[in-house]
Formats: C-alpha cells, structure tokens, sequence
C-alpha cells in the first residue's frame, strides 16, 4: 500500500537512521509502554499505523481491531510525512505501541525490540511465501508477520507510447530514448519520483549487482552501477524527468493528470489508474541497465511486529495471531479491498480472483519472474548512504567511483558492528 504520508521508499520505505541507532544503543533498556487508563494491568493494547493513501484503510483496520474479543485495542494512524521518526521515538518512550507496522530492520533485532514470533508462523509457515520468511529471519528466529506483498514498476499510457511509436523499454537506454520521445509540451516522458529514492535498489539490481552478498558482504560496487548512475545522470539531466511533481513517486496523480507517459509507482495504485485511464495502462519492470543485468521488480510491503520491551507481550502476540494467522478473510480483505497487493499467503495469494486477469495478472507475473525482496541486514546507514551516491552523481554530476568508495567506508563500517 501507498505510503500517503510516509516517506518510505525501500520501502518504500524511509527509516528513521536516527531512531534506530537509539535503539541500538538504548538495547539494554526496559520498556515501559504506559497505556492511558490501562495502567500495569488490564487488556488493552495499542498498534501503530502509517496513514495509508487509500480510502477506507483507517476504517478497516479499526475494524479488525474492534472485533477481537481479547482485548480493546487502540489504533494509532500515524500522519504526517515522518512515521519512521515518530515510531522509533516513541519505541524509547513509556508510551510505546504493543505491535506496529514496519519492514524487516536487523536493528530492531539486534537492540531486541521486537520478539521473535516463529511460535505464531510455525504451523502457517508453508502458507507463506518463502521469500518473504527469508527476508524476516535472523539468526534462524522469524522476527514480524508479512501483511501485504507490493511490488512496484513502471507504468505507461499506452495510447502515448503507441502515438510516439514507442515500445515499453527494456533496457535503460531504451527508457532514456522513450522519455525524450515522449515527452511533449507539458507531459514529460517518465517519472521516477521526486528524490528517486524508489528507483535505486531496482538500479543495482537491474546492473546485475545487488546491495549485499550471501555472505553479508558489499555487491553494489560494480562497474554496472556505475554506468547506471551515469546513465540515470543522463536522463536527470535531459528535460524529459518530470521533476518535484505534486505528490512523490507513490500516488498515481502523475501518471493520471497527464503530467507525464511513464511513471514509477507500487501495484497498490492499480485501481486507481484504471478508474482513471481506464485500459490505457500498462506495466513494465526497471530495465537492464547493461547487457549483464536484468529487469527487475522490488517488492515493497509491510509487516506487523510485536514489541519485546511492551507490557503485554503474549496479549499482544495473541493479537497478532488472531488477525494476521487466523483471520484469512481480514487478510483478503485488506490486500484487495483498498488497492491491489499480493497476500503473502500463499493460499489467499492462489485464490485472488482480482489478481487472476487484466493488468493485476501481469503485475503478478512480473512480480514472480522479477521480484527481489527486501534484505533485512541493508540497514538505514547504508541505505541513507546509497541516497547521498544518488544525490551525487545523477543530481550533481559528480564520479561513480569516488562516490561508491565514500559509500563502502559506511557501509563497511555498519557490516562490522553487525557481522563482526
């Protein structure tokens, strides 16, 4: 789901670098979650949420909320453009929530802020996809509960690109010469979002590189990304970047007020487009970037987590069972009733006829042939690290190489204290 007021992007998502080196540091601490009128005792629980985008999201998690008979439930949704900040601050506080959403982060693990729930997902475990428990383990210890799949791509006006005899791109060359085709009076020919944050895992992956290796090691640094940050300079730099639009890569407006033919968004936006543009739409995922690479597709999403330092842990784990284990029809729902996303259920992932035909069919299909899902050791050091190459190179202009080795003293530097 779009992100309405949180800026994640791997992600899509932010997270709060400051926050988590608290947590870090503060990983002795007790936690002392202070419910209002629960005192030390009673069943009350609270759970954090981002605003999504989507209408009748808020309604329906309260719903779920309201009808779990064990305990009263409070939900918190969180506005504002810093949900990341907000969470992680209050994680340190007297008032911190007993379950929250948020993507898999070794810091969390590591400070022991959230508990392990592999007691929760054992009997299910073969339910969900394995990709998504992959990238929730540590230490063989399954930490949060995968609520929704999102894989994000490109979308185009089809009728634009067939005026401009233009055919979807597969490689980044290809994208750069669409845009410049594409790209007439006030459309712009593509749109990767304002700080192009979302496109750069997708950049490294499709250079044939990744961010870390097996052995939690540094894969990025490779001469493919390199020349998919020149390559992304050169298209910042043509005209035919739609830049600082109304609202950033996650919400369809670009793509559905006609401000540009290609635009970089989450397949949650999938009705909404359609209610606009009806069947002028079509997806393709981030291009190669070199004859080594491949198309690539991240997956986005988001999980639940149990707070370890709560008040409540077993209700509040109990909680977590009952609405994301046992209630599969509160799962549909919230997957496919408020955008479009993938269950990371497997079963419910099989029986969705929403995503059986049409342009959600081929968002799946990308997704299973594309898909790279989040590692849970790119921490926000590296990834904050990352951003700066980004910003460097394709915004200033300024050498790949030298860039990327300013990048891996960084990054080095978190492997060490988390790896040894």
């Amino acid at each position: 789901m779009s992100a309405m007021s949180s800026k994640w992007d791997r992600r899509s998502v932010l997270r709060a670098g400051a926050g988590l080196a608290a947590l870090g540091s503060l990983a002795a601490c007790g936690g002392n979650n202070g419910r209002s009128g629960g005192g030390g005792s009673g069943n009350n629980l609270v759970q954090y949420f981002h605003a999504y985008g989507e209408t009748g999201t808020e309604q329906a998690i309260k719903r779920y909320a309201k009808a779990y008979d064990g305990a009263n439930v409070t939900t918190q949704w969180i506005t504002g453009s810093d949900f990341e900040s907000k969470l992680f601050a209050t994680l340190l506080t007297e008032n911190a929530p007993d379950v929250f959403e948020f993507h898999p982060q070794i810091q969390l693990v590591r400070s022991g802020q959230v508990e392990p729930l592999d007691d929760l997902i054992a009997p299910v475990k073969d339910d969900f996809n394995p990709a998504d428990i992959t990238s929730h383990t540590v230490d063989g210890k399954i930490y949060g509960v995968r609520m929704i799949d999102d894989p994000q791509f490109f979308f185009y006006r089809k009728s634009l690109l067939e005026k401009a005899g233009v055919e979807p791109p597969t490689t980044l060359d290809e994208l750069i010469e669409a845009a410049a085709k594409l790209t007439t009076g006030k459309v712009k020919g593509a749109f990767l979002g304002n700080d192009l944050h979302a496109v750069i895992s997708p950049m490294i992956w499709s250079a044939g590189a990744d961010t870390l290796d097996e052995k939690n090691g540094i894969a990025y640094h490779t001469e493919g990304v390199k020349e998919g940050l020149k390559k992304l300079r050169t298209l910042f730099t043509s005209g035919d970047l739609l830049l600082d639009a109304p609202a950033d890569y996650w919400d369809p407006s670009a793509l559905n007020q006609g401000l540009t033919a290609i635009q970089f968004c989450g397949m949650w936006a999938m009705p909404a487009m359609q209610q606009a543009l009806g069947d002028d739409i079509g997806i393709f995922p981030f291009p190669k970037v070199t004859d080594a690479g491949k198309q690539s597709v991240y997956n986005g999403g988001w999980s639940m987590f149990v707070n370890a330092k709560g008040r409540h842990v077993d209700m509040a784990k109990e909680y977590v069972k009952w609405l994301w284990i046992d209630q599969k029809n509160y799962q549909e729902d919230w997957a496919l009733s408020y955008g479009f996303h993938i269950p990371p259920r497997t079963s419910l992932a099989g029986s969705a006829d929403k995503l059986k035909t049409g342009l959600p069919a081929e968002g799946v299909r990308l997704f299973n042939e594309f898909g790279h899902f989040d590692n849970i050791g790119w921490t926000q050091s590296m990834i904050t690290a990352m951003e700066d190459v980004f910003a460097d190179c394709v915004r200033k202009d300024g050498d790949p190489e030298a860039a990327l080795d300013k990048a891996d003293k960084t990054v080095n530097r978190e492997l060490k204290k988390l790896f040894g």
